[in-house]
């Protein structure tokens, strides 16, 4: 079921530190009216789009576009706040004259790529998605497949996809709008968000009680002057693991999906996860004043009460990476039990590592290898 109210979008630079290869550029504030795109000052690098009270630096390697490599790591401060998003005080949408692709992006999966590179082909990307669902529903508490300081790395990725662009995800929250009919939906996207156009995914369902389906979204954007961009999903090619996909059940029709990433990540399966995602998956956690990291010469381990996003099953994971900065990238084993996360290295002077850098934060990338 897809509602909204208007709400708020990040739309300032912020002194972006752009190191790359050692070489520091700094960019200071400046302020976009939309529609416009994000490039990067430099061909392959990126632009961090920080809020007001923080500000994130921009790590870069090289741009990587498919799984088995590391890709750059994005936002060191990690800041756990919301983003300043607000809309433009003269009362214009963020969103105004933009192209907004539709769904839930949980994993950013290769799927969620494709309806951004469409967006992209039209005009300035956005990712509209609906925020509180689980609190109007009641459901559960889920770890995220990306934690949320991770997701403008991995927004930034799709640069190269979309057109030298990245696109910006923009947050409705869904309690005050719920009871929006298709209609009433449509007509806030062309009268309040004014926005160009929409994407979205041949079973995108929308509207209360998810009554407006693909077809009659195509029809009311062209009654409201609004482009529309239907397209088919993106199916999952490896479908060898009976386990899961008997498991996700008969909504799904093989196609790639979050549910589909969270039952690989449930048996362990790295290399399926990172076809599934386009990128390796990459596991976030984060130090506190209760809960802090422990080290030893060959290892350094994590309560799993650190972690920020879904890890893998328990087990033992060859083939990982662990990021410390842009120039330090250790080769490493990962051990999770029931209640740790354990890192093994064979360097033997890694505390010495550890300790010349602030760990707050620990990130890791899986490889290909399965548990």
């Amino acid at each position: 079921m897809v509602l909204f109210c208007v709400n708020r979008i990040s739309h300032h630079f912020r002194d972006c530190e752009l190191l790359h290869f050692g070489v520091g550029f700094r960019f200071h504030s400046f302020h976009l009216s939309f529609p416009r795109s994000l490039k990067p000052c430099l061909p392959g690098n990126a632009i961090s789009v920080t809020n007001r009270s923080n500000e994130n630096k921009c790590y870069s390697s090289k741009y990587s576009g498919g799984a088995g490599e590391i890709p750059l790591l994005f936002d060191s401060s990690f800041s756990q706040q919301e983003d300043d998003r607000e809309i433009i005080s003269d009362g214009i949408s963020a969103v105004a004259g933009g192209i907004v692709a539709l769904g839930k992006f949980d994993a950013l999966h290769i799927g969620h790529r494709e309806l951004a590179i469409q967006a992209s082909r039209a005009g300035p990307p956005f990712l509209l998605s609906f925020v509180g669902m689980a609190k109007v529903f009641g459901w559960e508490h889920r770890a995220p497949i990306v934690a949320k300081c991770d997701r403008k790395r991995v927004l930034s990725s799709w640069f190269p996809y979309c057109g030298n662009m990245v696109p910006e995800e923009f947050e409705i929250e869904f309690s005050s709008v719920r009871h929006l009919s298709p209609r009433q939906f449509v007509e806030k996207l062309a009268k309040e968000l004014r926005v160009r156009g929409v994407v979205a995914g041949e079973n995108y369902r929308f509207g209360y009680k998810a009554a407006g389906d693909a077809s009659e979204l195509q029809k009311l954007c062209e009654e409201y002057e609004m482009e529309a961009y239907i397209i088919k999903s993106v199916m999952d090619k490896n479908q060898y693991s009976t386990n899961i996909n008997s498991s996700i059940g008969s909504k799904e029709r093989g196609q790639v999906s979050s549910t589909r990433v969270r039952e690989a990540l449930a048996v362990g399966d790295m290399r399926y996860v990172s076809e599934l995602l386009g990128r390796q998956h990459r596991l976030v956690l984060m130090a506190t004043d209760r809960e802090t990291f422990s080290f030893s010469q060959y290892k350094v381990s994590a309560p799993k009460s650190c972690l920020l996003n879904l890890a893998p099953k328990e087990g033992l994971y060859e083939k990982c990476s662990l990021l410390l900065g842009q120039e330090n990238v250790m080769l490493c084993r990962v051990i999770i039990d029931s209640k740790f996360v354990h890192i093994e290295t064979d360097y033997g002077g890694s505390s010495d590592i550890f300790g010349t850098h602030d760990l707050q934060y620990l990130l890791i990338e899986f490889g290909d290898s399965s548990t």
